[in-house]
């Protein structure tokens, strides 16, 4: 997984209330088990026609923001199901971090497993942050999370809170498996000892 240390870039304002998972990514494209690709169907019922045109009032069909790398988003963003394409289709999009003031559970764990930073905010701190992002002309935030502070364009650093153990992960590009690897001398030796005790096994 991608470490994550400090990211800055272009934030996309989604000032949308409750984007479940399958307005991130709809059903149809999770046939595949392949983390890659699923950028292009991002938002795609919302980002696209039905014959394949762009719907041009859609926020990441309009530049700047067609290069976003942060989302500031309404309430109770990645609500619905609890598959976990919703992350890779961000990831695969150039997304690694989501400021919101609530995510749902489930896909708030799964932005960690996968190396994207979701970002819980008062809604207070996400407004303002939305009006930096609705700032066409600079509309670029610096997310530093070893201080966990976002940088405004024209206004104070906002904090945020982190549970340690996650902060960890992220900064050291640490998954399931990566944290799996890590106790991989402690799972030989264990092993060894077994074998040597009970050789019928």
């Amino acid at each position: 997984m991608q470490k994550f240390d400090k990211l800055s870039g272009i934030a996309a304002p989604l000032n949308i209330l409750n984007i479940d998972t399958d307005m991130i990514i709809p059903k149809q494209f999770l046939k595949t088990i392949k983390r890659s690709g699923l950028g292009k169907n991002l938002f795609d019922e919302m980002r696209f026609n039905q014959d394949g045109s762009e719907i041009a009032n859609f926020v990441l069909n309009q530049n700047p923001y067609r290069n976003a790398k942060i989302l500031v988003a309404g309430d109770n963003f990645g609500c619905g199901s609890s598959r976990e394409h919703a992350p890779w289709a961000l990831l695969d999009f150039g997304v690694r971090c989501v400021i919101s003031t609530s995510f749902a559970d489930i896909f708030y764990n799964n932005c960690f497993k996968n190396g994207i930073l979701p970002i819980v905010v008062s809604a207070d701190d996400r407004d303002a942050l939305m009006a930096d992002a609705c700032d066409v002309e600079n509309p670029e935030l610096a997310v530093n999370l070893p201080e966990q502070t976002i940088q405004r364009p024209n206004g104070p650093k906002v904090s945020f809170e982190i549970d340690s153990f996650r902060k960890k992960c992220l900064l050291e590009g640490l998954d399931d498996i990566g944290l799996t690897l890590e106790k991989v001398s402690d799972i030989d030796s264990f092993e060894v000892r077994r074998d040597q005790a009970q050789p019928w096994l």
